[in-house]
């Protein structure tokens, strides 16, 4: 799928945790102006399904998903709010399901061989690596890669721009979600301009690391 083809082509997604959906627009503006014009916006809070709307009406071009969801029902808010495509912290074959069924980019949290059998068995290979550093890191995803053939990852957790580089040069990972771009704390504050000089930082990496255009 084209969408999915881009998300690995950014690289990063950023994941956010808002906190006042009124910041979402700018953190569109901000994110995109970084050059990553693309964010996975948690339901962690009552305000995602807000900033979802307001990101997917101000920004058409930009790609805007949900994580953290947790049931069908999120799921559905999210897409009806203009989610592109979903991300869950573990694997929900309620959530999958129904995901697949709409034809919606679905991206499922694995922390096992056990659970990434599951996702291959609807046919999901792209699975998000949770939480990264927490279960092993890159040792952890050399040693299941090595048995389980034909599956990318987002790793997400615990990543910075420290290790970013190191992950990305592994090649069973896709992109790597980026919890540290755009933190609540930074947001209600109103650090964009920190936002935008992290963005710009990891972009660069990217570009660096898969010398992205050449």
């Amino acid at each position: 799928m084209e969408l999915i083809k881009y998300l690995g082509k950014l690289g990063i997604i950023p994941v956010v945790r808002i906190e006042q959906a009124e910041h979402a627009v700018r953190l569109a503006d901000t994110l995109n102006i970084g050059g990553l014009p693309c964010a996975e916006i948690t339901f962690r809070t009552e305000a995602a399904e807000q900033a979802i709307k307001n990101i997917a009406a101000s920004h058409p071009g930009f790609v805007v998903g949900a994580g953290t969801v947790l049931s069908v029902i999120q799921a559905q808010k999210a897409v009806n709010a203009g989610a592109h495509f979903i991300v869950s912290p573990g694997f929900d074959h309620k959530v999958v399901d129904w995901c697949l069924k709409h034809n919606v980019v679905v991206i499922p949290g694995v922390a096992t061989p056990t659970e990434a059998l599951m996702a291959l068995d609807k046919g999901v290979h792209l699975l998000k690596f949770f939480p990264a550093e927490a279960l092993g890191g890159i040792p952890m995803l050399e040693a299941i890669s090595a048995a389980l053939i034909g599956i990318e990852y987002i790793p997400t957790g615990g990543i910075t721009a420290a290790n970013l580089a190191a992950y990305l040069r592994l090649p069973m990972v896709f992109a790597v979600g980026g919890s540290w771009l755009a933190t609540s704390k930074m947001i209600s504050a109103g650090d964009f301009a920190g936002i935008r000089s992290l963005t710009v930082e990891a972009v660069d990496i990217v570009h660096q690391v898969r010398q992205i255009g050449e």
